[in-house]
């Protein structure tokens, strides 16, 4: 009999250490084609906003900031960057974690110039839901509760569509987009110096293989909501380049390069030397986000030459 015991026991020994070794092999694919399908925001301002579809001014722009941050809190494993410590972003699965920290950048700070400068000149007011989206986006994003970073996000989408809501009554109750140059040029100001900043953390020096891998997802994360934004904004102010044909094309390729970037998903991110063997994933992104940085500063220049006014 204690025999027959030994023997089953050593049968669940050998099967709970083939499971075992089973979900520590599948577990890297399955986190990788995870995070390919979650890369792909189920948003698209295109069919949204059809092109001759009559827009009051801001409404693309914050749906598309509140369907970022929607997808980031109602994604499969949720807001990552404040997980309890047990099945956190940094002991576990950290790329959706620093990815989604670098779409709460572009985020916050696109906000920020539609609130302080989009929707404002001089002593007019702030927009009030814009203000309070503002604030609730400024909580820390790692913090679990009291209250958690997905309490106040969320709080943040709901002032977001009050916003939107609000430009569609008559009158309008929100604050329209005012349509000045020298307003858009300080939103392409901020997203070129995020990007300059993307850019400076691919290209810094590193030996730890976590800080190469943390620097690339939360790039991507930045390029990924530039990306959506530079759509958005093509359709807000489309009437004001109709004839502006470089401008047009100008947002194009800055959205083409950067759809680019937030698409890549190598299976392990390499920070290979220019002779050696392995890739450099860092600078295969960086070539895309400074792609789109130049073509923004481009932008900022023809903004420029057309003067204060719309």
């Amino acid at each position: 009999m204690a025999s027959t015991n030994n023997q089953h026991g050593s049968a669940l020994a050998r099967v709970i250490g083939v499971v075992a070794l089973l979900i520590v092999a599948t577990t890297p694919f399955v986190l990788h084609f995870g995070q390919k399908r979650h890369n792909v925001l189920p948003f698209d301002v295109d069919k949204q906003f059809p092109i001759d579809s009559k827009l009051v001014g801001g409404e693309a722009f914050a749906s598309t900031i509140k369907a970022l941050m929607e997808h980031e809190l109602n994604g499969t494993t949720g807001w990552r960057p404040n997980d309890f410590i047990l099945w956190g972003p940094t002991l576990w699965a950290d790329n959706n974690s620093n990815r989604q920290l670098g779409v709460l950048q572009a985020v916050r700070e696109s906000l920020r110039v539609l609130k302080d400068h989009l929707t404002k000149v001089s002593s007019n007011e702030f927009d009030v839901n814009l203000v309070e989206a503002d604030t609730d986006f400024r909580n820390d994003a790692r913090k679990l509760w009291l209250p958690s970073a997905e309490s106040k996000f969320r709080e943040g989408t709901r002032h977001l569509q009050l916003y939107i809501d609000g430009l569609a009554a008559t009158p309008p109750k929100s604050r329209p987009i005012n349509r000045r140059n020298i307003e858009l040029i300080r939103l392409f100001q901020s997203w070129s110096d995020m990007l300059g900043d993307a850019h400076a953390r691919l290209y810094r020096t590193t030996d730890s293989f976590f800080e190469t891998d943390d620097d690339f997802y939360f790039a991507q994360g930045v390029a990924h909501a530039i990306y959506h934004l530079t759509r958005a904004i093509a359709h807000e102010y489309q009437e004001d380049f109709h004839d502006r044909q470089i401008i047009q094309d100008l947002l194009h390729e800055v959205a083409e390069a950067l759809g680019k970037a937030a698409l890549l998903k190598p299976l392990i991110v390499f920070n290979g030397n220019p002779d050696g063997i392995f890739a450099n994933h860092r600078h295969n992104l960086d070539a895309y986000i400074n792609e789109a940085r130049q073509k923004i500063y481009s932008i900022r220049e023809e903004l420029q030459r057309g003067g204060g006014g719309s």
